[in-house]
């Protein structure tokens, strides 16, 4: 069964790299049509009316968040592409969605592509777009959204609910408000890249806390407002001082 796909990229360089890669390895693949900005990515994507698309998640007129949220409405799958930009990739793996880096290696898109064809795949990553969109458009941080899938869908945590994370080599623990935990396949460091600069700090090797839920900062470790405490590591503490006091 063919594939109808639009490629949005601002270089036409990437977009020629793709399409190449596409017509050797991916022949069900059809490249319906390109797009070097994000207006024209929205007229293109309303008029063809893709199956996939490779999106470009930072170009010059809109990022590929905003080209998403432009829309009516979003009955393709998305594919983002993004070179090695911290912003982009943090955006992209906060939500939990898919996305290859420049300059694209083969196995990772047919890897992709795979991924597509499961339709199981297909609705999580319907729920991980809204998510997505919804998280843009809230100005306090701890009002976002992470969204952490599973093999039964997905679990989705408002950032003010997370209390702390406890990492035990390739698992992480959430802890909530009301008490309860989630369990997450994700290694703790992984939380520490993608939740940098939203009011979490990971103070220990062992945890990370939500700065929305520390009552005090004691000499070895953090006060919580359950009256519970983290510790503070040492090589740590004078990073976790400038950064309580600073938030």
């Amino acid at each position: 069964m063919k594939i109808r796909s639009l490629i949005v990229d601002d270089n036409l360089f990437n977009i020629e790299v793709l399409s190449d890669l596409l017509k050797e390895n991916e022949g069900q693949i059809m490249v319906e049509g390109i797009a070097t900005n994000g207006a024209e990515a929205i007229r293109q994507i309303n008029t063809l009316k893709p199956d996939l698309v490779f999106l470009d998640v930072e170009m010059p007129d809109m990022n590929g968040f905003e080209v998403l949220a432009s829309l009516e409405k979003i009955e393709f799958q998305t594919i983002f592409v993004t070179a090695h930009s911290h912003y982009a990739i943090q955006a992209i793996r906060f939500n939990a969605l898919d996305y290859l880096v420049k300059p694209i290696n083969p196995k990772e898109l047919s890897q992709a592509i795979s991924r597509y064809r499961s339709q199981d795949y297909a609705q999580q990553q319907k729920q991980q777009i809204k998510t997505a969109l919804d998280n843009m458009a809230k100005k306090n941080k701890l009002d976002q959204v992470l969204f952490l899938p599973t093999q039964e869908g997905g679990i989705k945590m408002a950032l003010r609910d997370i209390v702390k994370i406890e990492g035990d080599r390739n698992y992480s623990t959430f802890y909530l408000s009301s008490g309860k935990t989630k369990i997450s396949s994700k290694t703790l460091g992984h939380f520490e890249e993608i939740l940098l600069g939203k009011g979490f700090f990971r103070c220990h090797r062992s945890y990370i806390v939500n700065r929305h839920h520390i009552d005090n900062m004691l000499k070895e470790s953090f006060l919580l407002k359950d009256l519970s405490t983290i510790p503070i590591s040492r090589r740590r503490k004078t990073e976790a001082k400038s950064w309580f006091y600073d938030f």
